[in-house]
């Protein structure tokens, strides 16, 4: 396949056919991550929109975590208590998660005043869900996080091809580099909108495929394996690799059917197994709870606000999607803290994780970063469209439009170290390449010229 090595850049005909293939597998899925990702950048927003009727009733009078509780249980056959979000008004309805047989999580509105349901829902059906499994994981689970990661992997050769592509080769000005000729026509404005958006949005998109990488299934157990022989590098706690059922999300740790938890455990990703009490019902578990939810409202914690049972214990954590302001704070029974955990207090690749995965779902630096990565998402659209505009183009009809290799190619050796080192930082990625290699020698075998 090399017949030269001699450059040290690959030849354009070279990046050119690179960018092609990558483009052509990649830039369908670009577009369906940029519109779902642009849609759940305003979680928060869309969360408050759809309950906000739920947050705008009469002022609580004597509130009572535990009887909304034992509320939520009586609307769910057997289920078995697993969450209690902290209300963050006093006009705000009481949300109780609960987790039935089967081991879904259902979410229970309360009203707090009288102590009646007002609406249940189960967590993996709420809107804002759909929107992350489509966005991760193609509502696949396991199989399509694979499909994802491996489309996140060849979207970065995509972005590297590209810009290699770009860059200039002659000193003609700015125009067409760092600004498009809108006043061209015909293919020139076309590639302009597509090389000039692609380059100012290449950077970003780099890092949100990156920031993304530790959700993924084999990039973020391969990250857990690294830390399970390297030590302390990172605790893999707080965000979710492939599919995780919501109820293990909320509750911080793995949650099994309450008809196999006899049968033994299931080990989920950086996360240790409870006491068995704290999935139980029984009315022991929610004495304390009243006093826990006073001690919870003064701790000033960023919303929402999440109270789970511990064994004899609760613990009180942070939701947020601002991972920095993650904090965690273990309190008795009684209401006395006994210990608090802040993310400072994390380590340094769990640092550097949740203020990627912070910036990359719009929530670092307030409403500045969602407006940044919606630009962001409108600028890939526009690249994507574009593309697909200049390969209907100019593909001849009938024909895929593959651009004709040449025996003079050169794949240069800065071309291959970028390849190889991808391909190990990048475990589909390099599988891909070999599976493809092989394929390849394996036609020209078949078909020799």
């Amino acid at each position: 396949m090399i017949t030269h090595v001699s450059a040290l850049w690959p030849d354009h005909r070279t990046l050119w056919r690179w960018h092609f293939f990558a483009g052509l597998f990649c830039l369908p899925f670009v577009a369906f991550l940029s519109l779902t990702g642009a849609v759940y950048l305003f979680k928060p927003q869309i969360d408050d929109w759809i309950d906000w009727r739920y947050d705008h009733l009469p002022m609580v009078l004597s509130p009572s975590p535990e009887r909304d509780v034992q509320t939520a249980l009586s609307v769910v056959p057997q289920g078995s208590f697993l969450a209690y979000e902290l209300p963050r008004t006093q006009h705000s309805a009481a949300r109780v998660l609960v987790i039935r047989p089967d081991g879904q999580a259902v979410r229970v509105y309360v009203d707090r005043n009288a102590h009646v349901v007002l609406k249940t829902v189960p967590e993996e059906k709420r809107f804002e869900r759909l929107v992350f499994r489509l966005h991760g994981q193609l509502l696949l689970g396991n199989v399509g996080s694979v499909i994802m990661e491996m489309v996140a992997s060849w979207t970065i050769v995509l972005v590297v091809t590209g810009l290699l592509l770009w860059w200039p080769r002659s000193h003609s000005g700015l125009a067409g580099v760092i600004y498009p000729r809108l006043g061209a026509k015909g293919r020139t404005r076309w590639r302009d909108l597509h090389a000039v958006t692609g380059v100012w949005t290449s950077l970003f998109l780099v890092l949100f495929l990156v920031s993304g990488l530790p959700w993924s299934f084999v990039w973020g157990h391969a990250l857990q394996s690294v830390e399970k022989t390297v030590g302390r590098l990172t605790s893999v706690k707080d965000w979710e690799i492939g599919a995780v059922p919501a109820a293990t999300v909320i509750a911080g740790h793995p949650v099994e059917p309450s008809q196999t938890r006899s049968k033994g455990t299931m080990d989920m990703p950086g996360m240790d197994m409870p006491d068995a009490s704290a999935l139980l019902p029984e009315k022991h578990l929610l004495s304390g709870l009243d006093a826990v939810a006073r001690t919870a409202a003064t701790l000033s914690l960023s919303a929402p606000v999440i109270i789970t049972p511990s064994g004899s214990v609760w613990t009180v954590r942070s939701d947020t999607q601002n991972r920095p302001l993650r904090e965690s704070v273990t309190v008795t029974s009684g209401g006395h803290v006994m210990a608090r955990t802040t993310f400072a207090g994390k380590g340094l690749m769990d640092r550097i994780i949740g203020y990627g995965v912070a910036a990359h779902e719009g929530q670092l630096f307030g409403w500045m970063n969602q407006v940044i990565n919606l630009m962001v998402a409108s600028g890939l659209l526009l690249m994507s469209g574009t593309a697909t505009f200049l390969w209907l183009r100019r593909r001849p009809v009938g024909k895929l439009g593959v651009p004709p290799a040449l025996r003079s190619q050169k794949h240069g050796i800065a071309g291959i170290v970028i390849l190889v080192v991808l391909a190990v930082f990048l475990p589909e990625l390099g599988a891909s390449l070999l599976v493809l290699a092989l394929a390849s020698r394996m036609f020209q075998r078949l078909c020799p010229t």
